[in-house]
């Protein structure tokens, strides 16, 4: 039989976990690209850290001993990721959001006490003791059967310090899991695949060279029916079913597989790749056992059956096939050696530790680095001295099974956590000490002491510690465990913080976290006081962190956000020292305000946040609900009036896009802040309307940017569902600013049109007293004819009456009303633009030159007086936009059936984006008091009543963009008499 030296297999060794250690070094300097290093196939490689010395080596000696029950070892775990959508993920979420690193994190977070993660670490740590020495056993054994020498003790001892290096490079390097170990990860993932690749080829081999090929293991299996039968007889009886619930717990219980499933996972979606990516891994692995099993039974391999792997090899002389083997059992050792202590050694000082002990303030980070890794060193230390206590006399197997039974009995509190809300503390730990207890008279001691059976004086009866009676001490303290725990649990009370921790766990919980506020009002005050327990630098930076993964600004000062923030650092803190320290941290240095209120509303805020996040997991009846409320969210989002919705303790709730457009403040600045923060004028506007009794305040003035508007405020009190009765209010703030300007033209315009008509009479009345004058001077004139003083003095008065008829003409010809009936007339656009001209000539306010250069033969179709309006507002508005002593014309041209007015001036122009609204009614760019902007609509009216056609061309000077030109094209008068 081959031989080998132990120096070589010791390089071997060294060499090994060297590549492991460049691997891991090359992926924390970025030197791998992300994309691999987070991909599902690495993830899914990492959990596999699962399969273990024990898988490696011993699943043969299962599979010899219970048949195709070893498949259990592969089934329950593949089960329990096959079930992800309502185990791993719901834990998953609880991982990732409360940053629990471990099982005793978990259970010290539901159950609110500190006894509980203390007891887990406790049972824990006896418990894995077993696994840890069953791996050093195994890479001991394996040198041993290489080397044909006795186990070397200080080889295993020199096995178990290079691992022990290994995990604190890279296992305790950072001090907080929420900071991935990618090295770790990716070392452990290339450990699975080379442990996967190792058994297949030894499989293969099996099949294709031992067996030649499938036919010849068919011809073996044939002429050997016994070791086929021997695959099936134990499936009829035996502790398969307990290996499977066994193995299915392992999936969730065990350190290394809490650790890499939850603690180093990336997300959901690599978990749900795993769901059935692990199973396909296991599925591999185990194909290859019964290959080597029968290989190993038709060779006659001198080895125990859990070495078949390692004895194929040696049996057929195949160096390299040994060595395959060899490394592959030290890859499945070192993962698991590795990820266990790592994730041990965090629970001894959150729950051990860190409760007992204060550290210095100085730099917390450093103190937990290093005492992180003094615990790795203490914890690889006791698995070697459990192996040493064993001194070879179990094999792989019976430490496989004891230390499996052992993490068994967290199985009940993990389904609790989910789906058992009444569970408490005290049902939790009487369970875990009835069932523990149970477990260690039955397995533990007996494994130690090398005793086979012991007396039970109450049954009277002995019992047979064998390969086939552990099943039942690990059935029998199973059940003691679930009997004490749910019976506990049922009979005694729950407090309101595990009611409350009960109620984040449970699945698609909707936990209503409290809506409170904090004694400490901004980010800078959260360092100040947790710069007590945790100095002023560590507790800047957990501060710094938390904002930059809220992506709040320093100056945050919202309640709702500043309770996200504790939250949040609640989580940090608790990745760090574990929850019960992280909670008592925050408890007594970020408490909330004590209040008389007689009642605690809860966060609406994050209810509607949570909802959104559960919007795609919603069905039946729920989805339906959800839908209606958000169809009534989004109607009052959309609302055009502005609903900003308060709680009783005045904070906002509800902050609409209508209400965002008002005020100009993004909802996200201040939904969760208080009324008492936002800016004036709104602060002043809206305390003082909800302290008046009236339920409604019509056209509140309120000046904003120098600008006057108006606002119509309402308020309704409401119940908040989840407040105990307790009201809030709503807030409706309408603007009616447009309305309220809309009333004031149309009272101007109405006074306008009040004034045109007594216009009309006056200029009447006076036109008589005028008349008479002229008369006077008139005859004055023709008697003192031959007086020279007097006939000149006659002749102005004359003249001066006449340019009075001619203005009171023009007067009443503008405040006529016109015919509305459209009966057309030959319109002189000469005539109607020269008495617009004399018109308008009568402001001497603004000096400007009007210029009539209209064709004398043009004549329009229509209706004089409304043409005379629409030539008096468009000169109008050119005086006004002309400067001094500007100039401007109007003439005319003339088609065989339409004639055009053009009007052209040298003002400031009309900007492009307006002059599309020219002549919407009410649209004007004059100062209030100077215009309605119903002139150009009103023209714009009469121009279509005529059947023409107006268009504005602006700016006429493209150099100096200035200048206005209107064209108004008019039906051309067939007949010109009047």
């Amino acid at each position: 039989m081959t031989s080998f030296n132990l120096s070589h297999l010791l390089l071997i060794s060294v060499l090994y976990l060297s590549l492991l250690f460049g691997l891991a070094w090359i992926t924390d300097r970025g030197l791998i690209p992300s994309r691999i290093v987070r991909s599902p196939v690495v993830y899914i490689l990492s959990i596999g850290v699962y399969a273990s010395a024990w898988a490696f080596y011993g699943t043969v000696d299962l599979a010899y001993q219970y048949g195709y029950g070893y498949l259990a070892t592969y089934l329950g775990v593949s089960g329990a990721f096959l079930l992800a959508p309502v185990l791993l993920h719901p834990i998953l979420r609880l991982t990732r959001t409360y940053q629990l690193s471990s099982l005793a994190d978990l259970f010290a977070f539901r159950f609110r006490s500190t006894w509980s993660g203390s007891l887990t670490t406790l049972v824990m740590l006896i418990g894995m003791l077993p696994l840890l020495a069953l791996q050093v056993q195994a890479i001991a054994d394996t040198i041993s059967i290489l080397t044909h020498e006795p186990q070397p003790k200080h080889v295993a001892l020199s096995y178990c310090l290079l691992i022990m290096l290994f995990t604190m490079l890279f296992g305790a390097r950072q001090v907080a899991s929420r900071e991935r170990h990618e090295g770790l990860v990716l070392a452990v993932a290339f450990e699975s695949l080379v442990k996967l690749i190792a058994l297949s080829v030894i499989g293969l081999y099996a099949l294709f060279v031992v067996f030649d090929g499938p036919s010849g293991l068919e011809r073996w299996l044939l002429e050997h029916q016994v070791a086929l039968a021997a695959l099936h007889a134990p499936l009829n009886e035996g502790p398969w079913r307990t290996m499977l619930l066994v193995f299915f717990a392992a999936a969730l219980v065990t350190p290394h597989m809490y650790h890499m499933a939850f603690t180093e996972g990336i997300g959901p979606r690599n978990m749900t790749t795993a769901s059935w990516g692990l199973p396909l891994f296991l599925l591999l692995m185990s194909l290859a056992v019964p290959l080597i099993l029968w290989s190993g039974l038709k060779l006659g391999v001198t080895t125990h059956p859990e070495y078949f792997t390692l004895g194929l090899g040696l049996t057929v002389h195949s160096e390299t096939l040994a060595l395959l083997a060899f490394i592959g059992g030290l890859s499945a050792s070192s993962g698991l050696i590795i990820v266990s202590t790592l994730s041990l050694s965090g629970m001894v000082i959150n729950h051990l530790v860190l409760p007992l002990y204060q550290p210095p303030t100085d730099d917390i980070y450093r103190w937990l680095r290093w005492t992180k890794r003094i615990l790795i060193f203490v914890i690889i230390m006791a698995g070697y001295g459990f192996y040493l206590l064993l001194d070879s006399k179990q094999g792989l197997t019976s430490l496989g099974s004891v230390a499996y039974v052992a993490t068994l009995h967290f199985l009940p509190a993990v389904l609790s956590t989910l789906y058992w809300p009444a569970a408490n503390r005290r049902g939790y730990i009487s369970g875990l000490l009835a069932g523990i207890s149970i477990w260690l008279v039955t397995m533990l001691l007996p494994l130690i002491g090398g005793q086979d059976s012991f007396y039970l004086p109450l049954l009277n009866l002995t019992y047979v510690l064998d390969e086939n009676t552990w099943h039942l001490a690990a059935v029998a303290s199973l059940t003691v465990n679930v009997l004490v725990f749910g019976l506990v649990s049922l009979f005694s009370p729950s407090t309101p913080e595990e009611i409350r921790a009960a109620e984040a766990c449970t699945v698609d919980n909707m936990r209503l976290p409290q809506r409170r506020e904090l004694e400490a009002s901004s980010p800078h005050e959260f360092v100040l006081q947790l710069s007590t327990p945790l100095g002023p630098q560590i507790a800047q930076q957990e501060v710094k962190q938390a904002l930059n993964a809220l992506q709040l600004p320093l100056d945050e000062h919202r309640p709702y956000a500043l309770r996200r923030l504790r939250d949040h650092i609640e989580a940090s803190l608790s990745s760090l020292m574990g929850p019960n320290v992280a909670q008592d941290i925050v408890k007594n240095f970020l408490p909330y305000k004590k209040t008389a209120e007689s009642f605690i509303s809860e966060d609406i805020h994050f209810i509607e946040n949570r909802l959104e996040e559960y919007r795609s997991r919603l069905t039946g009846l729920a989805a339906e609900l959800d839908t209606l409320r958000r169809y009534h969210r989004q109607t009052l989002q959309e609302l055009p009036m502005g609903v900003c919705s308060l709680a009783k303790d005045r904070e906002i709730l509800m902050w609409n896009r209508a209400m965002e457009e008002l005020t100009e403040i993004p909802a996200q600045n201040i939904v969760g802040s208080r009324l008492n923060t936002l800016s004036e004028p709104w602060r002043t506007l809206l305390e003082t309307f909800i302290q008046q009794p009236d339920e409604h305040q019509h056209k509140k003035q309120l000046s904003l940017q120098g600008k006057l508007r108006w606002l119509n405020l309402h308020k309704a009190a409401i119940e908040e569902p989840l407040s105990f009765g307790c009201s809030g209010l709503v807030l409706l703030v309408e603007d009616c600013t447009e309305t309220q300007v809309l009333e004031e033209r149309l009272i101007h315009s109405e006074r306008l049109a009040s004034i045109g008509r007594l216009a009309a009479g006056v200029a009447h009345e006076i036109g008589n007293p005028v008349t008479g004058i002229a008369c006077l001077a008139q005859n004055l004139h023709e008697e003192r004819e031959h007086d020279p003083e007097i006939n000149e003095t006659s002749l102005q008065i004359i003249e001066q009456t006449r340019r009075i008829s001619k203005i009171l003409h023009s007067l009443m010809s503008f405040s006529h009303a016109g015919n509305h009936q459209h009966n057309s007339y030959p319109v002189s656009l000469t005539a109607i633009t020269q008495d617009a001209m004399a018109l308008l000539s009568l402001n001497k306010e603004q000096e400007v030159r009007f210029i009539n250069q209209c064709h004398a033969e043009h004549y329009a179709e229509g209706d004089p007086q409304r043409l005379g309006q629409v030539l008096v507002n468009l000169l109008s508005n050119a005086r006004d936009a002309s400067p001094p002593r500007g100039r401007i014309w109007v003439s005319s041209s003339a088609t065989e059936h339409s004639v055009c007015l053009i009007l052209e001036d040298e003002g400031a122009g009309i900007p492009t984006e307006i002059q599309n609204r020219l002549f919407e009614p009410f649209f004007t760019t004059k100062d209030p008091g100077k215009g309605t902007g119903l002139g150009l609509a009103l023209v714009y009216s009469i121009i279509e009543d005529h059947y023409g056609q107006i268009d504005i061309e602006s700016p006429t000077d493209p150099l100096s963009q200035r200048g206005t030109r209107i064209r108004i094209q008019l039906p051309r008068a067939t007949n010109t008499a009047p």
